[in-house]
């Protein structure tokens, strides 16, 4: 199972808000991803906070996928990618 949104958002906190709010629908939706849910929340936490924290005319934007491989075993691979950068308000 795999997922993949985009946040914007003014501040680091609100964009940290925001991705914790999509992956509660993402595990909402697909429950394997409560096995990586909190992984994912800090690895997006960790990248925001390595970007400016954003002007006015500025916003943060945090794109975050991940995919789990399972068998009725239970989880046996998976992988994640985020990426935080500061970008123009649209």
């Amino acid at each position: 199972m795999s997922y993949s949104f985009t946040v914007r958002a003014a501040s680091k906190e609100e964009a940290i808000s925001k991705v914790a709010a999509e992956l509660d629908k993402v595990v909402e939706l697909q429950a394997v991803h409560a096995a990586d849910r909190e992984q994912a929340q800090t690895a997006a936490e960790a990248f925001i906070a390595v970007v400016p924290d954003p002007k006015d005319d500025q916003d943060l934007s945090v794109s975050v996928s991940g995919s789990l491989t399972s068998t009725v075993a239970g989880v046996v691979g998976g992988s994640i990618s985020v990426s935080a950068e500061v970008v123009a308000k649209k």
